[in-house]
């Protein structure tokens, strides 16, 4: 590897690592308000679908994941398409019909969803697994992980059943609405960096950069797993 592309990979590296580890911030004033809420309160639980999309960092290295060699914009909305498919009825069955799993164990597999996406952006299933996996199948599974992720940090709280549907449809839709705000930076940002021989070039580093992101938002859960379960 040229010293050029060690300096592309220590950045890369230094960006994932200093993404915190907490996947889907639900605390303070969110929590309090959370807990709070009596009634139907679309807008303000569309902010925090949106903010929770925004900062849901396991979320973003997903979906960077997908849409990478992504070229057009129809391939981008279908992609997504799929992953809000089921990140919504996870969310959606999981807070209504009370369907609980462990949270740290959902957030690993939620961690290892973005290592697979990235590990197939090298070719690694083909080149070492000589397989071919179904890429539409996997984002709409992983999507059901991530949506039941939320489901379960959710369900920590004390959340009265009155309004409760709408205020989670409203929620849902906040987070697609964070969902489109983060990709359209992020497409932007590809459409310029493809112009640029050095996106093929420094691909396989920067997806090499988002396995190890995902390993270690894998590692953080289990680790709390074993400590705190």
């Amino acid at each position: 590897m040229s010293l050029k592309h060690r300096f592309v990979l220590a950045v890369a590296i230094t960006l994932v690592l200093s993404v915190p580890v907490g996947a889907h911030p639900m605390e303070g004033q969110n929590a309090a308000f959370v807990q709070g809420v009596d009634g139907p309160a679309p807008g303000p639980f569309m902010y925090l679908g949106a903010k929770h999309m925004v900062t849901g960092y396991d979320h973003l290295l997903f979906l960077v994941g997908v849409i990478f060699f992504l070229y057009r914009l129809k391939d981008v909305v279908l992609y997504v398409s799929l992953f809000t498919l089921g990140h919504s009825i996870t969310l959606l069955a999981g807070v209504l019909g009370g369907f609980q799993v462990n949270a740290y164990m959902i957030d690993a597999i939620i961690g290892l969803s973005v290592v697979y996406k990235a590990f197939e952006n090298i070719g690694g299933f083909e080149h070492l697994l000589k397989v071919r996996p179904n890429t539409k199948i996997a984002v709409l599974v992983f999507g059901l992980f991530h949506g039941l992720g939320l489901a379960t940090k959710l369900q920590e709280f004390t959340v009265t059943r009155n309004g409760l549907v709408a205020n989670i449809l409203s929620f849902n839709a906040g987070v697609e609405i964070g969902q489109i705000l983060a990709l359209t930076v992020v497409l932007i940002a590809f459409v310029y960096w493809r112009t640029h021989r050095s996106f093929l070039e420094h691909a396989f580093v920067t997806n090499t950069a988002l396995m190890i992101g995902g390993f270690l938002l894998t590692a953080h859960q289990i680790y709390g797993y074993v400590i705190y379960s």
